[in-house]
């Protein structure tokens, strides 16, 4: 048929030919651009992660029994005894059924898997289901949570080993680097989406109380949180989290430093621990850069009170002084500052970069545990 047609239309054969030809060409002069090996061994890169990370990144369901299979052929009266005798035997002698409705994602992190996700993923969620990309589904054991940092750890057995990811560190990454998000938005497991680090740092944003979040343009929705932020070599640098508004393109992950540390604090000792210096602060507000003659750009925030008997008291911080560096990190806020005194190692030693007297100094302390 197709050639019968060429056949009483040889003008549109050759346009075809003509087009194709084109195409071909057009194709050719493409592949010698300068900058097409570049975006082509990218292309390798993003199909290398997904199928390196993807089988780490499990879709978590939260699970109810549904109620409803048998009771209509019960009977009218429920408070007859044959309607409680079949009931009896509905739940607990016939296999029952499920819903499941996928709520998030969440990362293996070990052979032994432990799964890491947002609290907020599975809070008030008493059964949890966890589906692998393998098509293996597990019931999960809540391991330990921390609404402070909205990390949640949990539990899934088999006799097979795990799928085993390679973590990245989150205090090295820049805005403008490629990275990759894994997840299960709107219950699609697998997904997996492209973009840049937007920002680092990113506090006050009413999401937990301990925030230094990573931000990106990657195409995050619902049922991404938990899953991985992944680095172009592969490596695991945050757990997404939330995004500001759907369509936005504006989404945030915690950094893979802080939710690994407090992942393992809840795997080995069941809660987390925390630095603490023993300061009380405030925001530099512009009045107070004025008060204290120091630039407009520079950042950091006001001590205004230092306990007693306290590492801040120990290494000489002082009342008025202006914190601007925290172990070689700007200090932005106020909620900034306190998330990275958290997230310290407790016993690390940090340089704090001060202004006191119109004079910058550095200050040696050793990070304290926090006792709540």
């Amino acid at each position: 048929m197709l050639v019968s047609f060429f056949y009483e239309n040889p003008y549109l054969l050759n346009e075809t030919i003509s087009s194709l030809n084109s195409k071909k060409n057009h194709s050719k002069v493409v592949q010698k651009h300068p900058q097409y090996e570049l975006i082509s061994n990218l292309q390798v890169v993003f199909v290398r992660n997904a199928k390196k990370v993807g089988p780490s990144v499990v879709n978590l369901s939260k699970v109810q029994v549904d109620a409803s299979i048998n009771d209509q052929n019960l009977g009218h009266d429920k408070y007859s005894w044959l309607f409680n005798f079949k009931h009896w035997l509905t739940n607990y002698l016939f296999k029952k059924k499920y819903i499941s409705e996928t709520i998030g994602s969440g990362l293996i992190i070990n052979t032994k898997g432990y799964i890491l996700t947002n609290y907020h993923v599975i809070k008030e969620h008493d059964k949890i289901l966890v589906r692998l990309s393998d098509h293996r589904s597990f019931f999960a054991k809540v391991i330990g949570v921390d609404p402070d940092t909205d990390i949640a750890v949990l539990k899934i057995d088999s006799f097979l080993a795990f799928p085993q990811v390679v973590f990245g560190s989150s205090s090295t990454v820049k805005v403008g680097q490629w990275v990759m998000a894994i997840g299960n938005p709107y219950g699609l497991q697998g997904s997996v989406t492209v973009g840049i680090i937007s920002g680092v740092q990113r506090s006050n944003l009413g999401i937990s109380r301990y925030e230094n979040f990573l931000q990106t343009d990657a195409s995050i929705n619902p049922g991404n949180s938990g899953g991985p932020l992944i680095n172009l070599n592969g490596e695991i640098i945050g757990i997404n989290t939330i995004i500001t508004a759907l369509g936005s393109r504006i989404s945030f992950a915690i950094p893979i430093d802080i939710a690994e540390h407090v992942a393992y604090d809840l795997i080995n000792n069941g809660n987390v621990k925390r630095g603490w210096i023993g300061v009380s602060i405030q925001e530099m507000t512009p009045e107070l850069i004025l008060a204290f003659k120091i630039s407009s750009h520079k950042k950091g925030v006001l001590v205004n009170k230092v306990e007693s008997n306290t590492p801040a008291k120990k290494a000489g911080i002082m009342r008025g002084d202006i914190v601007l560096k925290y172990d070689g990190k700007q200090v932005l806020n106020v909620n900034n500052f306190q998330s990275m005194v958290a997230t310290t190692e407790v016993g690390k030693e940090v340089f704090i970069e001060i202004i006191r007297d119109n004079l910058e100094k550095k200050v040696s302390i050793k990070v304290g545990k926090l006792i709540s």
